[in-house]
């Protein structure tokens, strides 16, 4: 039966024209299938205004092209989802502005937003500074960044769902999210754990005898089972792999990831040291991870 809060929250996705973002509306048309959610397609364009009497406008042709461009992407966007989920409820729209800000609006009534990671340029490094970071810091929902694997648009549909768990109500948020997205799927649910943040073991390995890392390491285990403790019992159908690694976060999650269909972590939403909540771990994964990268919101005042 079709959840009506579904319907007021559409899965929404941007979409430039370029192959990637051909890939998220695919993989956004099967997540609004999932959800009983309609799906909703958004081209952004940039129009110049003109502000000032010496401002040399565009000739109306240039507008002209520049509107005929996003509606064909939008058509061919369009094709791309009902070849997918045709029973979706689709709509589009093509809008003036400034692609992250008329996204993140598109956020405050969205249930999930999905990017494409390159964008006509097709230069990865590109994504950070992008919108899809934009998009993953500030936006009001979850925001999954489309990869695939050795840079293809389509991740493997019997992978694991894989999630960063530190504890946090960062963590709690990804978990959460992980939780409903493997029980969807019917798939594993492999949780990382890393408790080592910052490079220090070259610095300890003069005092081997000091640490007892097998210690530690079981008490980091012991605390991932007491964070997933409830979870599992709200979700029996979901068999959980637990990994625990004495690691940076972003290297065991990249590791954990190859194969997955979907990795997961945390974001802080808008509070003012916002760029933190994008941090390394996060980034690192845009970046580099070959499956979608969901980063889960927590709203900070």
């Amino acid at each position: 039966m079709t959840n009506i809060g579904s319907q007021e929250h559409p899965v929404v996705v941007g979409i430039d024209g370029s192959a990637s973002a051909l890939d998220a509306v695919r993989w956004a048309a099967r997540e609004a299938e999932r959800r009983h959610a309609p799906l909703r397609l958004v081209h952004v364009c940039f129009l110049m205004p003109v502000r000032h009497p010496r401002q040399i406008a565009p000739p109306p042709e240039y507008h002209d092209a520049i509107l005929e461009q996003g509606r064909h992407w939008l058509n061919q966007a369009t094709e791309a989802a009902r070849t997918t989920a045709p029973d979706v409820p689709l709509s589009t729209d093509q809008r003036d502005g400034v692609a992250a800000d008329v996204l993140i609006r598109e956020s405050l009534t969205a249930q999930l937003v999905v990017l494409g990671s390159r964008g006509l340029g097709g230069f990865r490094g590109l994504l950070v500074g992008s919108v899809s970071v934009a998009l993953s810091a500030h936006g009001h929902c979850p925001v999954v960044v489309m990869h695939g694997p050795g840079g293809a648009g389509t991740p493997p549909e019997n992978g694991p769902v894989v999630v960063g768990v530190d504890g946090s109500p960062l963590s709690d948020a990804a978990v959460e999210f992980a939780f409903t997205a493997a029980a969807e799927r019917g798939v594993d649910l492999v949780a990382v754990h890393s408790w080592m943040d910052v490079p220090m073991s070259a610095g300890w390995a003069s005092l081997p005898d000091t640490i007892d890392w097998e210690f530690v390491g079981a008490a980091e285990a012991r605390r991932l089972d007491e964070v997933l403790a409830g979870w599992s019992e709200k979700f029996p159908e979901v068999v959980v792999r637990k990994v625990v690694e004495r690691d940076r976060p972003q290297r065991a999650l990249l590791k954990a990831s190859a194969g997955a269909q979907l990795v997961v972590v945390g974001s802080r939403g808008r509070g003012a040291l916002t760029g933190l909540g994008l941090g390394s771990v996060s980034q690192s994964l845009l970046h580099y991870a070959e499956c979608p990268v969901a980063t889960a919101r927590v709203e900070t005042k």
